[in-house]
């Protein structure tokens, strides 16, 4: 019988072991190699206020001491992939680690935190961009960066893609010459908080392609132009469609006349994004087909009220919402009166 139980609790033991989930850990070195996979999302899980004094480059911030922690990592992180996650000193980021394993993640643990990287003199970086990770449908991921007023920065499987970038709006910068170099930037029009010269020429290299409205390249004196319409196969897995932006109310017809600028439709591995560019809520917007995710802009007189957002959302119901170009405007109320659209809307600190 005394065998018997042993046997049986051995038993148990065993099963009670193979159950466990675990996570690796590694060192500053090791962790600095992850955080060049493009694939790889890193997770800062202290408190908003110590990821403000300082990060790891393009690291998502998850506070692990609030509530709801794995939900909003469930809606923000891909499953797929590695996640490799810090804290101050490691001892919350193994506690995250522990929960996120069990949730069915990868993850890969900082020893020693934030403090053992500064002590090995990695990079940190107090750019407190906000970052949206999707996952397209052969698990790769999309990281939209969202910059100032109407300057999007993407992040697709080790290409860079940079909309509309503006290097300074008010007492906002971003510095496009600490970034990488563009695979590809697109401009929606020429107004100076769309098309900014410096900052083109910070993000180019030889093989950059930019692409714009015809306008554009001709002041610039380079560049791919396309018109409402055009389609361009940008790589095989990667296609961006010209489409219309303009202003239709009485007295604002100047700003953004019919058929000079443009919105995009970018597609990456079959997830399709719309980015309005200046717009109002036009006819040609029923067209648009399967949008993932979207970015209206709402700023009267130049672009979009609350009310004609709405309408635009609703008319080609985009999975995902981001509202921008939005400066002074109102726009906290947008989420709720989507809600029962079934549109999921983020807000972002494009003002």
């Amino acid at each position: 019988m005394k065998k018997m139980i042993a046997c049986l609790m051995a038993l148990l033991g065993l099963n009670s072991a193979c159950c466990q989930q675990h996570f690796e850990n590694t060192d500053a070195e090791g962790f600095a190699r992850l955080t060049t996979d493009k694939n790889v999302v890193v997770l800062d899980v202290r408190t908003p206020e110590e990821f403000a004094e300082g990060h790891i480059p393009d690291a998502v911030n998850i506070d692990v001491g609030q509530p709801g922690f794995i939900e909003k990592v469930k809606a923000t992180l891909p499953v797929a992939g590695t996640i490799a996650v810090y804290c101050r000193s490691g001892r919350r980021s193994a506690d995250a680690a522990e929960k996120l394993v069990a949730e069915g993640f990868k993850v890969v643990n900082l020893k020693g935190g934030i403090i053992e990287w500064k002590e090995s003199g990695k990079l940190v970086t107090t750019d407190s961009h906000e970052t949206d990770i999707f996952t397209t449908q052969n698990g790769k991921a999309i990281r939209l960066y969202s910059l100032i007023h109407s300057s999007i920065r993407i992040v697709y499987d080790g290409r860079e893609i940079e909309i509309d970038p503006v290097g300074k709006m008010g007492n906002r910068t971003t510095d496009y010459s600490a970034m990488p170099k563009a695979d590809y930037i697109l401009i929606t029009h020429e107004h100076g908080d769309h098309l900014d010269k410096d900052a083109i020429q910070a993000l180019m290299d030889a093989d950059t392609r930019l692409i714009t409205n015809k306008r554009c390249a001709e002041m610039l004196g380079f560049g791919e132009p396309m018109e409402n319409g055009d389609t361009k196969q940008l790589a095989d897995d990667i296609t961006l469609e010209a489409v219309p932006a303009y202003n239709t109310s009485e007295g604002h017809l100047q700003f953004h006349p019919q058929g000079r600028d443009n919105g995009f439709v970018l597609t990456l591995d079959g997830t399709r994004i719309y980015i309005a560019g200046d717009t109002e809520d036009i006819p040609e917007m029923s067209a648009l087909k399967d949008i993932d995710i979207a970015f209206l802009p709402c700023n009267q007189p130049y672009t979009m009220t609350e009310e004609q957002l709405l309408n635009a959302a609703r008319t080609f119901r985009p999975k995902v919402l981001f509202p921008y170009h939005y400066g002074q405007t109102e726009i906290s109320n947008i989420p709720s009166k989507l809600d029962d659209d079934g549109i999921e809307t983020r807000i972002r600190h494009f003002d």
